[in-house]
């Protein structure tokens, strides 16, 4: 990550706009231009726990609401809201462990691959415990430029 300027990490609440049991990352650790690193603790209670802890396959959502913190991070900082962004797919979803236990810290670090002009993003991610990466993909994201708009052209 750039040491040039310093990045103000914001509350989560601020740069992400899932709420409720929904928000599923707990903390903003580091983020610059390219990267995003945020915390998890995989609650003992929440809407995808089973009796071994969290599905590995909600590591996918984990990744994205990574790179919606990016994004809101970046909104932020040039004086606007956090924005509604699409996950489209994941690419080698791979997945040391079958669950992630609860209580577990997590990291999770997005690096952004590409960018385009219109929205559309390929990061690649990983989940680590401690100093292990337990889970690694490849995340396509799209963030059109008005999302409220978008969704009203698609639900016509």
């Amino acid at each position: 990550m750039s040491q040039d300027q310093p990045h103000p990490l914001y509350e989560i609440e601020r740069v992400i706009p899932h709420r409720g049991a929904l928000r599923l990352i707990d903390r903003l650790l580091a983020w610059d231009e390219d990267r995003v690193v945020v915390e998890v603790r995989v609650p003992a209670d929440g809407p995808f726990n089973d009796e071994a802890g969290v599905p590995a396959w909600v590591g996918v959502e984990y990744m994205a609401q990574a790179i919606a913190a990016w994004a809101g991070c970046r909104a932020r900082r040039q004086g606007g809201e956090p924005s509604i962004g699409f996950l489209l797919g994941t690419r080698r979803y791979e997945a040391l462990w079958p669950n992630f236990p609860s209580g577990v810290l997590l990291r999770v670090e997005a690096i952004c691959e590409l960018l385009g002009d219109n929205g559309l993003g390929m990061f690649a991610c990983r989940i680590s415990a401690g100093d292990e990466d337990v889970a690694t993909a490849n995340v396509s994201v799209f963030e059109p430029p008005d999302a409220m708009a978008y969704l009203e052209i698609k639900q016509a």
